[in-house]
């Protein structure tokens, strides 16, 4: 670890508990599983978004470049190496609200507002739009319509030949469980209400 490193870590610790992790080459800075620096190459990284973006750009720090084998990924993250040198006060307040707008921006992809419903169990891709074809747009509608009616949705959508396999996977998606886990009464139980 170089002398940067130590006093950009150092300097971190006064805005609370964080977590290092391999990143990108480097080391990836997290505050409660949210990444909000980065460090690889000698260079000091911190994430952007909303209003830190503007408040970067003013400073003139430029954003993080990400060499693949053939392409270049400009990411939201703004080099502060030489604010962290000259200025580094003025930086204080910003890694913080950075810190604040990972973890609020984590919190809100994993809250029930953004999942999508290929994020439920058994669901994938296919099966989401299976189901948005079959009239049930969202997480929040699939719950409230429940399996049963969700299978007979797409079931007739599709001209009922869908595999009773699906009844089982909405089954436990609604439940929160891989549907391999369901016990033959609750699968009796739901082919008597199909």
């Amino acid at each position: 670890m170089s002398h940067l490193e130590e006093r950009f870590f150092n300097f971190v610790k006064k805005l609370g508990r964080f977590n290092k992790r391999s990143m990108f080459g480097g080391v990836g800075l997290f505050t409660e599983d949210a990444m909000f620096s980065l460090v690889t190459d000698g260079r000091l990284y911190v994430r952007g978004g909303g209003e830190v973006d503007a408040r970067f750009e003013e400073l003139g720090c430029e954003r993080f470049k990400h060499v693949k084998k053939t392409t270049i990924a400009t990411v939201n993250y703004f080099d502060v190496t030489e604010l962290f040198e000259k200025k580094p006060a003025s930086l204080l307040s910003i890694v913080q609200e950075a810190m604040e707008n990972s973890r609020l921006e984590r919190e809100f992809k994993k809250s029930k507002e953004n999942r999508r419903l290929r994020d439920l169990p058994n669901m994938q891709l296919t099966l989401e739009r299976m189901v948005k074809k079959a009239g049930v747009p969202d997480v929040d509608s699939f719950l409230e319509i429940g399996a049963v009616d969700v299978f007979k949705k797409v079931n007739h959508t599709y001209g009922g030949d869908v595999d009773v396999k699906l009844l089982w996977k909405f089954a436990g998606a609604e439940s929160g469980v891989h549907w391999t886990l369901l016990q033959e009464p609750a699968k009796q139980a739901l082919l008597q209400q199909v």
